[in-house]
């Protein structure tokens, strides 16, 4: 047996407040659309990982997802533009990533990151 997906599932009652989020700022690309579900996502290979944590890191609160994206100084910029809520600035952390907190639409607490080179 094999794992071949995870899949975060946040629940809602407006469902098309995530393109802006997810595919306009993100540009993740929308997978399926079902009318009481949307899954924004990418065709190119992705890593399977689910984390637990007890802290964020660097003494920050857990996030509620994260997403390692090329680009972090680009997508912090673009989510500022958007108006979305940053809540922890974009940092250079010492194991080797550099990340900033945002609230997607629903309130959930999002670290987007890249490692650092």
């Amino acid at each position: 047996m094999k794992v071949k997906r995870i899949v975060a599932n946040i629940d809602t009652k407006d469902i098309g407040l995530a393109k802006i989020f997810y595919q306009d700022v993100l540009g993740l690309d929308l997978l399926m659309d079902h009318g009481w579900i949307s899954t924004y996502g990418s065709s190119q290979e992705m890593k399977i990982q689910i984390s637990f944590a007890s802290q964020g890191g660097s003494e920050t609160p857990t996030p509620d997802l994260s997403i390692e994206v090329d680009d972090v100084d680009f997508v912090y910029d673009r989510m500022k533009r958007a108006g979305f809520q940053i809540e922890y600035g974009l940092t250079e952390e010492p194991w080797g990533v550099r990340r900033f907190y945002v609230r997607d639409p629903f309130g959930k607490l999002i670290n987007i990151l890249s490692h650092s080179l």
